[in-house]
């Protein structure tokens, strides 16, 4: 039996696209500020969650064809990564490293390794969330 559910549907169209929003904003946060890999994964995850919830997984799956489990082990390769480039630049595991760049439209920004690591850590959460949440929708 399928509910007409219009205004629901549509509601969630607006509130992913925030939620999407702010969990970009808490990720790219996590440098100087409360936020990072971590709590930005949890509330992009939270996203996808919701629409699983409103739709169908099929429906969801067409629009977002993604493999989940893949995503956490990019993740995962990504984090891992940050760590063994820096010994192969002769420090120590994970040590992070920052310049100045002067980019066209931000100005002069400052960029890190920092952000490679927080990105895998999110990739994985939303990887791992996403994968856990649909695993258990399979068992009902």
């Amino acid at each position: 039996m399928k509910i007409n559910d219009v205004i629901l549907r549509t509601v969630t169209k607006i509130v992913v696209f925030i939620i999407l929003t702010f969990g970009v904003e808490l990720f790219l946060s996590g440098h100087h500020n409360p936020g990072g890999g971590f709590i930005g994964g949890l509330v992009l995850s939270s996203a996808f969650v919701l629409l699983y919830l409103v739709h169908d997984i099929e429906t969801v799956q067409k629009g977002v064809p993604w493999d989940y489990k893949k995503i956490a082990a990019l993740g995962v390769l990504l984090a891992v990564g940050t760590g063994v480039g820096s010994v192969l630049f002769g420090a120590e595991f994970l040590t992070q490293t920052a310049s100045h760049f002067n980019l066209p439209v931000f100005g002069n920004t400052e960029l890190s390794t920092v952000l490679l690591f927080e990105a895998g850590v999110a990739l994985t959460v939303v990887g791992v969330v996403v994968t856990i949440i649909l695993s258990i929708s399979e068992d009902v």
